[in-house]
């Protein structure tokens, strides 16, 4: 389990909490209620917080919304043959849900401000993004060679699914399935191991398994 300081801010206030992280679930206490996701823009609130409660908050398709949270995040790097680890300045903003696959509108957007910090450097995604990948990809364009983000957005075996990700989590990982997930080289060829995943995977997660991905591979290239 890994904790977050975080900065919570909506139409009734800021206030400072913590994001509690296990590697799948998201979890954060507010205001006396316990909202739990795999995704920042998938929080729920527990079953046993009461209606009262939950009118301090907006909730839309039994989600969290209209919100921004603030946070920093470590995650690993390699540099070159050293292990090293930087820190991701992290902001999302969580617009109203207009429906279960567009959530946000244009009086209350969405959106992902990243920046990672690391040996003095500070490399920020070039605009606000929707998704964590989009936002780390940017990022690392950004840096020099032979340093890379270590983790499963830059994983030989992770991928997303043809019908969409969410704002953060939403990879599959064919860890199990390795010598026939590399043979994949479209979308056409990615169903024959669709569904066949070992489990579902946060963008900034790293296991002892990790290879860095060969461009080219799987259905997102």
């Amino acid at each position: 389990m890994i904790s977050y300081p975080t900065i919570y801010t909506d139409a009734r206030g800021t206030e400072n909490t913590v994001i509690n992280n296990d590697g799948e679930t998201l979890q954060i206490w507010l205001r006396g209620v316990e909202f739990i996701g795999g995704s920042f823009d998938a929080l729920t609130p527990s079953e046993e917080a009461t209606p009262e409660q939950l009118e301090q908050f907006s909730i839309c398709l039994d989600w969290l919304c209209s919100y921004r949270i603030e946070f920093q995040m470590p995650i690993a790097i390699q540099d070159h043959q050293l292990q090293a680890s930087g820190q991701l300045a992290i902001e999302f903003a969580v617009g109203y849900h207009t429906s279960e696959y567009v959530p946000r509108n244009a009086d209350d957007p969405s959106g992902i401000k990243i920046s990672l910090v690391y040996e003095g450097g500070i490399y920020s995604n070039s605009k606000e993004d929707l998704c964590f990948e989009n936002s780390l990809l940017r990022i690392q364009k950004q840096l020099p060679d032979g340093v890379f983000i270590k983790s499963c957005i830059t994983c030989l075996y992770s991928d997303y699914s043809p019908y969409g990700n969410g704002m953060f989590g939403s990879m599959m990982c064919f860890r199990n399935i390795k010598a026939e997930y590399i043979k994949v080289k479209s979308k056409k060829d990615f169903w024959s191991v669709y569904k066949r995943e070992d489990r579902w995977v946060q963008e900034t997660y790293l296991c002892s398994e990790f290879e860095r991905r060969i461009p080219g591979t799987g259905y997102r290239g």
